[in-house]
């Protein structure tokens, strides 16, 4: 036979062969779709936020390294400039005010930040919005950050109030901006961005420094460095230059909080763009693998004909090859449009999120044929032994169909077991127990489409366990106060006297440099009384501690980055005051999900002070009835720096999840459907295929339709409820897997899934069979009993 000619006959049975298992083609497409289109939207949205943040940090000049000092000669700067690998330096003056907004009963927070009077910042420059930049000799002037802006609806030529430095002032904006150093703003305290609560104010130097007593002064320093400079040499000689003036450690951009909640987030999008288009691509493969291995049973005939018309094992390997590409690339295709509109979509949440001035959304070309690749590797993969096992059959073999299946009369345990059955259930059973690979296959894809419901859906029932141990019951205050300087223990006496205060107790944090060993961590040691009763030390089992008077009580977090125990020591190094340098026991460890945190007995940590016992934060428990009148008060009172409302932090919290977690669930869920009915579609119709001359045959004998029906539909009716409690231990394991990879120093997800959760993977599992039977349904009703009854097997 002429090659040509021979491939165009084969194209064309390819043609007519697609046309015959076009529902199964589609649910397979379906499938690969789903893995095609979370593998494309999580790269192009890893990949988008990537280029965009870096374009941002780029064209605004971010700094690499920030430091912060009580106050520092400006003269100090060339020093720093000198120091080896250092390309820029640009020194500030950053302070908290309390502001006063018209029509916002509760105290703002506000992050006042130095500009200079004419020009721009050297670094951290800001991306105008609206308005224009602060003139000379206009000490009230500022910029706002655009997204506190909008929360109150502030425009140039408002004016609202601060309290700085004890004095009530109206500040007048004239410009609106955006800045890389606040791409994620968060308060003091907070885990979330409040817009509405804490905003940052750009101010000019001169201003700012008269306000504060810094002339000549800065408090804040950010560097650039020389390509190739690597940070850790530079911050140590930074910290060593800044320790005079009450430096208390200098960070990397990568420890930038702002910077480090959007790396984090990045990297959390790679570990997604693994995990789940895995779990679909499984799938695909495992359904190529049934169709094609059932269309190959039907066409053994046509296979032997092709071989004794002299087609070669190769062409008809090919043959088979280029109809899973086709399959394949149907899914691939129809990927590419679903994760490039999700992934724009999703780009456009987080750039809203994290407050871009631009959006560069570049999924690339390479995450496309990244997805093609992939998703044809499986699918050949999947199908590749059926397809060798095919071409490999001798053609008088092929041309015979295959041998019948044996049956026998059960006996024994079986036959009591099934006695009680009417005769269509086990003809199910029976027919379950003919492939128990595929049907085991089958339930563990149809889990596995569970499985995902309940990974993509845990993350709220985590999310609201968390709010529920950390704010609630670890935190039992209504308000956290900070002060501008630490103050004597008697301070706590004058909030607790203030309108509506029920109760005040008082802590001071202080940084700390801990070390075990080789290993360290730069953080902070927190002193507390073993009598409070707000501010607790709560392990999320649900046990108080109460702190010792000598010794740490540390978190397991903690205790595991510096791999030490019960008993062990850890040398702290005080960041303030003197600088003490101690070595003490570890006499408690406890579990807990936000930071790392240590904690002291307050007699001890003002000890080490070598200062009076002082507080530097109030926490106050508040009748809410006079909330109001509370609120008025703070506001005018010069010695607060910081007020953290904690029903704001949670509300803003969840605001913040919904958000986002809203839109990944309802990706997941409308992925997981697809998945769940690809695979019963799937496996309903090729047991059609086969069991179709069977069914004809009972209609013949005089089964109803229900009854056929219900020999069909059962057996994957039973298959799915063998998935369902599989589906949710695989869901579990998934959702511990997930939640692991996302552990950080900052916080950790709970592994938490309610039964609430369950029932809707369940619940979504069972309506993509519904909508399956019904399209097989209709498919068998349509039977033609006489003309499969013709067909010769």
């Amino acid at each position: 036979m002429v090659a040509g000619a021979g491939m165009r006959v084969l194209n064309r049975k390819l043609l007519r062969d697609l046309a015959k298992i076009r529902g199964q083609v589609i649910a397979i497409g379906l499938v690969i779709a789903s893995g095609v289109g979370v593998l494309v939207m999580a790269l192009s949205v890893q990949t988008s936020l990537q280029i965009t943040s870096d374009a941002y940090y780029d064209r605004y000049h971010f700094g690499d390294v920030f430091a912060g000092v009580k106050r520092a000669p400006e003269s100090i700067a060339s020093r720093i400039a000198d120091i080896p690998g250092v390309r820029t330096v640009q020194t500030r003056i950053g302070q908290l005010a309390i502001l006063d907004l018209e029509g916002f009963e509760e105290p703002v927070i506000g992050r006042l930040a130095s500009i200079p009077e004419r020009g721009e910042p050297l670094l951290n420059k800001l991306a105008l919005r609206a308005g224009r930049f602060i003139a000379p000799d206009s000490p009230d002037e500022v910029v706002l950050n655009e997204p506190f802006a909008e929360a109150h609806e502030l425009r140039p030529g408002d004016q609202f109030s601060a309290l700085m430095n004890g004095k009530r002032r109206t500040l007048r904006v004239v410009g609106i901006a955006l800045s890389p150093e606040y791409v994620y703003a968060i308060g003091p305290g907070a885990l979330m961005p409040d817009d509405q609560r804490f905003g940052v104010i750009w101010m000019g130097r001169k201003a700012l420094a008269a306000a504060y007593d810094l002339d000549g002064a800065f408090n804040d320093v950010s560097l650039t460095l020389l390509r190739g400079t690597a940070p850790e040499g530079v911050i140590e000689q930074l910290d060593l230059l800044l320790e005079r003036y009450g430096g208390v450690g200098a960070i990397a951009r990568k420890d930038q909080i702002s910077n480090w909640f959007l790396m984090n987030e990045i990297q959390q999008i790679s570990t997604m763009a693994t995990i789940m288009p895995t779990i679909f691509l499984l799938v695909a493969a495992f359904l190529a693998n049934t169709v094609l291995a059932r269309l190959i049973s039907t066409e053994r005939t046509e296979i032997g004909l092709m071989k004794a018309f002299g087609y070669s094992n190769g062409e008809i390997i090919l043959h088979y090859v280029k109809l899973v590409c086709v399959m394949a690339s149907f899914g691939i295709v129809l990927g590419w449009g679903v994760g490039a509109v999700f992934g724009r979509i999703t780009t456009e949440l987080y750039a809203e999120l994290y407050r871009f001035p631009l959006l560069i959304y570049s999924p690339g070309l390479e995450v496309f044929a990244l997805g093609t690749v992939i998703s044809l590797a499986a699918a050949l993969a999947g199908t590749i032994s059926v397809v060798r096992r095919a071409a490999e059959l001798p053609p008088a073999e092929s041309m015979r169909p295959p041998e019948p299946p044996i049956y026998k009369q059960a006996s024994g345990l079986t036959a009591r077991l099934t006695g009680w059955l009417d005769q269509p259930t086990r003809i199910v059973l029976r027919h379950i127990g003919r492939t128990p690979v595929r049907s085991v296959l089958t339930s563990l894809a149809v889990a596995l489409s569970v499985a995902v419901v309940i990974m993509a859906m845990q993350w709220m029932d985590s999310i609201n366990h968390l709010v529920q141990v950390h704010f609630v019951e670890g935190q039992r205050q209504d308000l956290m106060i900070g002060l501008v300087e630490p103050d004597a223990n008697r301070a706590i006496h004058e909030f607790a006297r203030l309108p509506g205060v029920l109760s005040a107790e008082g802590s001071r944090i202080v940084g700390a440099h801990l070390r075990a060993g080789p290993r360290s961590y730069r953080g902070s040691v927190q002193g507390v009384r073993p009598d409070d009763r707000l501010q607790l030390i709560y392990d999320v089992s649900g046990e108080i501690i109460r702190v010792p008077p000598e010794g740490l009580v540390v978190s397991t977090t903690l205790a595991e980055k510096l791999e030490v125990g019960l008993g062990d020591m850890i040398e702290v190094e005080i960041l303030e005051g003197r600088r003490s340098v101690i070595e003490m026991p570890v006499v408690r460890l406890f579990e807990t999900y936000i930071g790392m945190p240590a904690y002291m007995n307050l007699e001890t940590l003002s000890r080490l002070l070598l200062e009076q016992p002082s507080i530097e934060y109030a926490n106050l428990l508040v009748d809410k009835n006079r909330e109001a009148e509370l609120y008025r008060q703070l506001k005018d009172m010069p010695e607060v720096s910081a007020i953290m409302i904690k029903q704001a932090a949670i509300d803003t919290f969840y605001k913040t999840m919904a958000e986002t977690m809203l839109i990944f669930v309802t990706f997941f869920a409308v992925f997981a459907f697809a998945l769940g009915f690809g695979v019963i579609y799937n496996s309903a119709r090729i047991s059609l295929s086969e069991r179709g001359r069977d069914l004809a045959t009972l209609r013949v004998l005089g089964m109803t339709r229900l009854e056929t029906a219900y020999i069909l539909l059962s057996e994957v009716g039973l298959l799915v409820v063998i998935a369902l409690p599989l589906g949710c231990i695989v869901g579990y394991m998934l959702a511990a897997v997930l939640t692991a990879s996302f552990a950080t120093e900052l916080f950790r997800i709970p592994l938490m899934i309610e039964a609430s959760t369950y029932g809707m993977a369940i619940l979504l599992a069972l309506a993509s069979t519904a909508v399956s039977a019904a399209f097989v349904r209709r498919r068998l009703n349509g039977l033609d009993m006489i003309a499969v009854l013709k067909t010769r097997e």
